[in-house]
């Protein structure tokens, strides 16, 4: 199994604040290398694992649902609380659903949570058939590269496998049903137009999510995957004060 050049994980070492930052569905951690070297920049002990079945070939995520790909962000997590006081999960698009997995049952070991686009959900009539649809066809065209400014492309699978994208619907519902579980912290992004995930979405985080301290921005000049796109320094810059004024609430 080769991995793709620019697939490979993320991984620095820094202070005892962590950062745990998760890639989005059928992308790979080229795609939040920049938030990720960000926080590492800032000081952080950052690490941005490669999901299973991702970075590779678009036939080898059809055997992976989204248990694995928890399962990773678990292992991750894990190995940052081991060298951290702290830890901070970032997450784009599913990154951000499994982030928010995280901060729901692990509540008292996630010090906050920074997402851009995450996906909870669609109102999209094409996801009635899907359940139907991943029985008999292995794939649909990709929805990588959903950029704006068109300066930087994702590097993601030019095909969606239809299993894992039906997993992907199951675990919007499991996440969906906990949000009243999270209490940590949480900076939200949102794309005003984003062509992958719908403003659905947001409105289930924001009024599911029982946190105290939520700050949302909208981000006017970027598409879906706006980590890549020109609002990504307003991005870093933003997650890193979020980190550092929280992280000296809890110390």
């Amino acid at each position: 199994m080769t991995v793709l050049a620019g697939a490979e994980p993320f991984a620095a070492d820094g202070g005892r604040i962590g950062a745990l930052v998760i890639h989005g569905f059928t992308g790979t951690p080229q795609s939040i290398r920049g938030w990720a070297q960000s926080l590492a920049d800032a000081g952080l002990t950052v690490y941005a694992p490669r999901l299973p079945g991702h970075g590779t070939r678009w036939q080898d995520m059809t055997r992976t649902r989204w248990a694995d790909w928890y399962g990773e962000v678990e292992r991750a997590f894990a190995t940052l609380q081991a060298r951290c006081d702290q830890v901070f999960v970032c997450g784009l698009s599913m990154g951000g659903t499994l982030a928010l997995r995280l901060a729901e049952q692990q509540p008292d070991a996630v010090a906050g949570v920074a997402v851009v686009n995450a996906s909870l959900g669609t109102d999209r009539a094409a996801a009635k058939i899907l359940p139907l649809a991943q029985l008999f066809i292995p794939a649909f065209p990709g929805i990588v590269d959903d950029v704006k400014s068109g300066e930087v492309a994702e590097l993601g699978y030019d095909k969606l496998p239809l299993k894992p994208a039906h997993s992907l619907a199951q675990a919007w519902q499991v996440v969906r049903a906990d949000l009243h579980r999270i209490t940590a912290p949480m900076l939200v992004f949102r794309s005003r137009v984003d062509h992958v995930v719908p403003p659905v979405s947001g409105r289930y985080l924001l009024e599911g999510a029982r946190s105290s301290d939520v700050t949302e921005r909208i981000l006017e000049n970027s598409y879906h995957v706006a980590t890549l796109d020109a609002d990504a320094p307003s991005i870093f810059a933003e997650t890193v004060a979020f980190v550092r004024a929280r992280a000296a609430v809890a110390r």
